[in-house]
């Protein structure tokens, strides 16, 4: 009772934070009430603001979201530091804060009321709306439940249940009327939008549930599950006049094991019926010992069987009202009129404490709201922020780990670079000088050889044995096959020769060549297969002698001379001494002083060259005159030299010497067969093919040189163009690495940024916790 009438004169006196319009003075002052707005100092404005700012954090977290699955995907495409499980979660969170954000722009603070029937629930939820919004009247009125919330637009209407058609709002009267004829399900859902400028609670987001009476159905388990799990505030509208019902607590004993702990408000309504009774006009310690009689079974209700607050708290929460008297004045407040004289005594208090539960519900669903609809919202937040900047921490440890090491394979593969073009030019020169080398010995080789095959080169002509016979045709014939008798037999004895030692040469440098490259090429490529592919047939120097060409002026001399003719002998003499001569002039070069000859005695005189005992002058002019005599036509010249012989020698020698050169002629004559014919044409032929294939040694050994080189350089040049691709790759894969090194300082500065705003989202979360949550708790 103290607790009542301290509570009753604070708020005569004005004090406390109650700041809604109040009446001040007795009821003759109702005509001019003094009215005190301050709506944006009301606690409901904590719950507005707090959902501005929690809905201003959840658009940054949508957006920080939504650049965080964007630059995962970016990550994912470049298939870097990232999987496709991170992904998939990190774009699970999209949906979860776009479903967060719907609710809480649906979010409101949402007070249920609940009684037996015509206890005044909607006549209650009129009076705080300050207008005759909903049906009462004497009975069973509310036949559905009728939510009251803010109109969007400031236009009244209503909505039906699974429907969007907008109805007149002055069809509520008949359509939740318990007495109209299309009754509605007692469980359906009326809403009604009432203009947010013509109800403060409204505009502060506040949704009044109007429902049935609980003692009208046995549903109750129904009831709770559909409109009252997501209610802040339950208010028990009681009647004064009698007491707490079964039905009432049964419902409500439901409804706490549902819900954690609700708030509970009760409102004893119709207490002005204690001034009306006449045996209580001037008992007041009669009333008094029945509203403590009230309040002390509704303290029980509340601390001791459904445990939801305590003994302080519960009184707090036990009002004294009548809400009819509430609607009229404040009816008559707005139409600056005084309410009705029927008022009973006692009214200015009991608006008072209808006042005061205002102030009391108000601050209660505003911490209640606040905390139930937003610190879930709060928490969610910074789990999906959390896991965000774990997964962006981790994706930046490993870009800043596979960044290390892409920079480690990047210094390895610039340092491979440069070996390998170093080591390149050095065998490069190593190389080139093998080859220059090979080649001369090659060249050497084939100069020698070719010229000891040109010395046994009678040999060979004797190895042909096709048929001769001297007539033009035919002899044609055997000069073109031996022509190619002789350019193969060559060729042949030079491949068994050379062929063998040149190829393992050749094998050994080209292995050589292939061991040194093979270092610098990379494992993937060092194939030798691929770096020395095996040829079908190993490496053979091609011969090209051409015989037919080389021996096309060949002319065969088959006329048959006498070999011990004069002619011959003097041609064949001649041809001693020229070469004798030729000798001993470059003798004489190579010694000026008196070098001798030691195979044959000759003397100068007088500059003249003496043989035997006559000179060298007197020995030309006889074999002048014998040729002159032997081409003579006449006989002049015949008999002076046998006159000379006769006078010399004598004519016994002379018959003599002439049977016996008679007789060789004849021999000889008789000799000169086909045979014989084809031994001199052989003879002839080795004669001329010998100048002939000496004028082309160095010809020959040099284009076998030549092949060889080719073969050599060829090899090496492939082994220089796989190194080339090598480093060409390589150079192409530390582009790429350049690429990844630069990729992965991105993707590690970009995760740094979105990890330091993953922070920063925390940060606000926690700031807003501070200053909603933790401070209104």
């Amino acid at each position: 009772m103290a607790a009542y009438l301290n509570r009753t004169v604070s708020m005569m006196s004005g004090d406390g934070p109650h700041n809604r319009p109040i009446i001040v003075g007795g009821s003759s002052d109702l005509r001019h009430p003094v009215i005190r707005n301050g709506a944006d100092n009301s606690p409901l404005q904590i719950f507005v603001r707090a959902k501005k700012k929690i809905n201003d954090i959840f658009v940054e977290i949508e957006d920080y979201v939504k650049d965080t699955v964007n630059y995962m995907h970016e990550l994912e495409k470049q298939q870097q530091i990232i999987d496709g499980n991170s992904v998939k979660k990190s774009e699970e969170f999209v949906n979860k804060v776009h479903g967060i954000r719907d609710v809480l722009a649906r979010d409101h603070m949402k007070v249920a009321f609940f009684g037996r029937t015509s206890n005044g629930k909607s006549t209650v939820i009129n009076a705080m709306l300050r207008d005759k919004i909903l049906p009462s009247g004497i009975g069973h009125t509310t036949n559905c439940f009728l939510q009251v919330e803010g109109s969007p637009n400031d236009e009244a209407y209503l909505v039906l249940e699974g429907s969007d058609e907008k109805c007149s709002v002055e069809s509520v009267g008949q359509l939740a009327h318990a007495l109209c004829k299309e009754k509605l399900s007692e469980s359906q859902l009326v809403r009604v939008f009432w203009p947010r400028n013509r109800c403060f609670l409204l505009r502060d987001d506040v949704v009044f549930v109007d429902s049935p009476g609980v003692d009208v159905t046995p549903n109750l388990d129904e009831w709770i599950d559909k409109h009252c799990l997501d209610a802040d505030v339950f208010v028990l509208v009681a009647n004064a006049e009698s007491t707490l019902m079964v039905t009432e607590k049964n419902f409500f004993h439901k409804v706490s094991t549902k819900l954690s702990k609700p708030n509970i408000f009760i409102l004893n309504n119709r207490w002005d019926a204690s001034a009306n009774e006449p045996e209580f006009l001037d008992q007041l310690d009669e009333q008094a010992q029945v509203r403590k009689q009230h309040q002390e079974r509704a303290i029980d209700f509340l601390v001791k069987e459904l445990k939801v607050c305590s003994s302080k708290e519960a009184e707090e929460r036990i009002f004294f009202i009548s809400a009819k008297e509430a609607l009229l004045a404040r009816i008559a407040e707005a139409g600056n009129s005084s309410p009705s004289a029927t008022l009973a005594d006692g009214f200015q208090t009991r608006y008072f404490e209808f006042q005061d539960f205002e102030r009391k519900f108000e601050e209660c669903i505003s911490k209640s709201a606040v905390k139930t609809k937003f610190e879930q919202h709060s928490q969610r937040g910074k789990y999906i922020a959390g896991e965000l900047r774990e997964a962006l921490d981790t994706i930046y440890n490993d870009a800043q780990r596979l960044r290390e090491a892409k920079l480690v394979e990047r210094k390895e593969l610039h340092d491979k670079i440069n070996y390998t073009e170093q080591q390149l030019m050095i065998i490069t020169q190593e190389m080139k000088q093998k080859i220059h080398n090979m080649v001369e010995d090659v060249e050497q080789r084939v100069s020698k050889a070719l010229n000891e095959e040109i010395r046994r080169l009678s040999n060979l002509v004797d190895e042909f044995n096709l048929p001769f016979h001297p007539e033009p045709l035919v002899l044609n014939v055997y000069k073109k096959e031996l022509h190619t008798h002789v350019e193969t037999g060559l060729g042949s004895n030079l491949r068994a020769r050379l062929s063998t030692a040149l190829a393992l040469n050749m094998e050994a440098s080209q292995r050589e060549m292939t061991d040194r490259m093979q270092v610098l090429i990379p494992p993937e490529t060092n194939s030798t297969g691929i770096i020395m592919p095996r040829r079908q047939q190993p490496f053979e120097i091609l011969y090209r002698l051409n015989c037919d060409n080389l021996c096309a002026d060949f002319h065969e001399d088959l006329e048959f001379r006498f070999s011990w003719g004069i002619t011959t002998l003097i041609q064949r003499y001649a041809g001693s001494k020229k070469a004798n001569i030729l000798a001993l002039r470059n003798d004489k070069r190579e010694h000026p002083q008196n070098s001798i000859i030691p195979t044959t005695p000759i003397d100068t005189v007088d500059g003249r060259i003496l043989c035997g005992n006559a000179t060298a002058e007197d020995w030309s002019i006889l074999s002048r005159i014998a040729l002159a005599s032997v081409s003579s036509q006449g006989t002049m010249g015949g008999l002076l030299v046998a006159g000379f012989l006769m006078k010399t020698v004598g004519w016994r020698v002379i018959i003599v010497t002439g049977a016996v050169y008679s007789c060789l002629y004849l021999y000889e004559r008789l000799t000169w067969t086909n045979k014989a014919k084809e031994k001199s044409f052989k003879k002839q032929y080795v004669s001329h093919a010998t100048r002939k294939l000496k004028m082309i040694v160095d010809l020959t050994s040099a284009n076998c040189s030549h092949q060889v080189q080719q073969e050599l350089s060829g090899t090496f040049a492939r082994l220089c163009h796989l190194v080339d691709e090598a480093t060409s790759d390589m150079d192409n894969k530390l582009k790429e690495l350049e690429g990844q090194v630069n990729g992965l300082d991105k993707a590690a500065s970009r995760a740094k940024v979105l990890r330091n705003k993953a922070n920063y989202l925390t940060h606000e979360l926690e700031l807003f916790e501070d200053a909603y949550l933790k401070v209104h708790h």
